[in-house]
């Protein structure tokens, strides 16, 4: 006993000791689901202070709890244990369930709704493979944030030099090379150094790649040339090109090509949708008639057709109950003169329910010089708001004179739509029509109109089950200047993907690319900033705490 009161001073705060050991091994234990030696040992050594120090306390004396020492002591023990306890379950909590808070003005650190959606639908693994020596953190950050959304998802960063047999089977060219695997399927993803230039891996690559990877069949679309359409090719631009929309189309995994329905005596059999972005010539009858024979097999359409704009269509229409209007939509909100449009150009926030839009909840498209769609019921054709404009919208009947404003005798007053998406149940049993309407055999497709080479040995066409249509009173917002504005080009893809897919695929909004947000400094601000935070705001300090010190003296 006398030996025992010796060491008193130890034994009364054994259990701090006790408590920080015990704690420190199951938070460990619990976090990392590791239960290595280390972690128990740290709960067993604790243990043991902790029976010591009971013993100890218990041995003592009886009047130990009475003291207010122990009362004091008691209170800061359990204070103490409430608040590991509390610490361990918020880093339990936040180690399993990782919420992250993203404060940035463009949400730099979220994925964008469609990479989660695509990510969340995985149902095979899929491997991301960095072939580098550095491992840029910014990259690794994004594949975590990947990874979060589906177990299936991994990554590895490869050295070269080190798994050469991985190098030769990926076919690895340049160092920083991304590839994606997806069964048996590889793909090559970004390089991310370029002429020596270092650049991060991007979310829209990425995203694109996975979509791109993970389809057994290559849809492909087809855009009518001839009649004045808009380019594909961004060396017109100038005239109005489409090649951005074709050059996103191609990268999520879509095979695009030009139609000349005179040269191609015909649609192909391969087309799963045809674009008509704004002709200004009207189309031939037999053009006309080809289009309406291969609506009725279940043929898909996206019409994008400006005011003032006649393609001859009428036929077409009349099957689908689609009614065109002249006027120009004229938006009196106030909004287009915000950033320099004009009143010419509606900013739409409200969309239908329908799955094209049904991410953009209040996002903004616009459409400058655009026109109403209105649609009259026809037998076996559902007809769906896609793009609708506001009670401050109206479609105005004379822009020649010289003050714009609503005439209710002449002008429609909105809400009405600018987007329309139809469809129409097809007869399976139905036999090919040639371009006169003639039932014929399909016919085997020539070497204009066959598919690229697919990744996949089977590239077979999906059944069709209805036909789809999309009509939108602009084809502007498609356009080059204004594709990645806001949601116009989501608008356009959506449309196309939801044309060329007859199963339910989901369509979001897609990745944007981070905005620059960095200040680039010159060498004289960065010697002034310099100056001020480690001279002139200190010594400011200092002497501000000596005036004060002389005048209290």
């Amino acid at each position: 006993m006398t030996k025992l009161l010796n060491y008193r001073k130890i034994f009364q705060y054994l259990f701090i000791p006790g408590l920080i050991l015990t704690v420190a091994g199951l938070v460990a234990g619990f976090t990392t689901k590791t239960w290595g030696a280390f972690y128990i040992g740290l709960v067993v050594i604790g243990g043991i202070c902790l029976v010591i120090w009971l013993l100890f306390i218990l041995i003592t004396g009886q009047s130990f709890w009475q003291k207010r020492s122990t009362q004091a002591g008691t209170n800061a023990l359990i204070s103490t244990l409430s608040l590991f306890i509390i610490l361990g379950l918020i880093n339990f909590i936040a180690i399993r369930y990782f919420p992250r808070i993203d404060l940035t003005d463009n949400q730099l650190y979220t994925l964008s709704a469609e990479t989660q959606s695509i990510v969340e639908n995985l149902q095979q693994p899929i491997k991301v493979l960095i072939f580098d020596k550095e491992t840029n953190p910014q990259d690794k950050d994004l594949l975590e944030n990947y990874k979060r959304y589906n177990n299936k998802f991994e990554f590895e960063i490869v050295d070269p030099d080190v798994k050469v047999g991985l190098t030769k089977e990926f076919n690895v060219k340049s160092l920083g090379d991304v590839y994606l695997k997806y069964g048996n399927k590889k793909q090559l993803v970004q390089t991310l150094i370029a002429f020596n230039n270092r650049e991060a891996l991007s979310e829209i690559k990425l995203t694109n790649a996975i979509e791109k990877i993970k389809k057994d069949y290559i849809p492909t679309i087809y855009l009518l040339q001839g009649h004045g359409e808009y380019s594909l090719e961004k060396e017109n631009a100038e005239q109005g090109s489409l090649s951005e929309a074709v050059s996103s189309l191609e990268n999520k995994g879509y095979n695009v090509k030009p139609l000349n329905l005179v040269e191609s005596f015909g649609i192909p059999t391969d087309a799963d949708a045809i674009i008509i972005a704004s002709p200004k010539r009207k189309l031939f009858d037999q053009e006309v008639q080809a289009l309406k024979t291969y609506s009725e097999e279940g043929g898909n359409l996206l019409l994008l057709l400006d005011p003032n704009t006649d393609p001859g269509l009428e036929p077409l229409f009349k099957d689908w109950g689609i009614k065109l209007d002249n006027r120009i939509i004229i938006d009196g909100s106030g909004a287009g003169d915000v950033v320099g449009l004009g009143p010419t150009t509606p900013f739409i926030t409200t969309y239908g329910n329908h799955p094209i839009t049904k991410e953009f909840a209040n996002g903004i498209s616009f459409y400058p010089l655009s026109r109403p769609i209105d649609t009259v019921e026809v037998k076996g054709v559902e007809a769906t708001s896609l793009i609708v404009t506001s009670d401050k919208m109206w479609a105005e009947n004379d822009l020649e004179s010289g003050e714009v404003t609503f005439d209710p005798k002449t002008d429609i007053s909105g809400p009405f739509d600018l987007g329309v998406a139809l469809t129409r149940k097809i007869n399976p049993t139905e036999k090919n029509n040639d371009a006169n309407g003639n039932k014929v055999e399909e016919k085997k497709e020539n070497t204009n109109s066959s598919p690229s080479p697919s990744p996949s040995s089977n590239n077979e066409k999906p059944k069709k089950t209805e036909s789809r249509l999309i009509i939108i009173g602009n084809s502007i917002f498609a356009t080059n200047n204004l594709f990645g504005q806001q949601l116009n080009g989501d608008v356009f893809l959506n449309s196309v993907q939801w044309l060329g897919s007859q199963d339910e695929q989901p369509l979001s909004i897609r990745p944007k690319e981070a905005k620059n947000r960095r200040i680039n400094l010159s060498s004289l601000q960065v010697n002034l900033l310099a100056l001020l935070a480690l001279v002139i705001f200190p010594l400011s300090a200092l002497v501000a705490a000596v005036v004060t010190w002389w005048r209290r003296r």
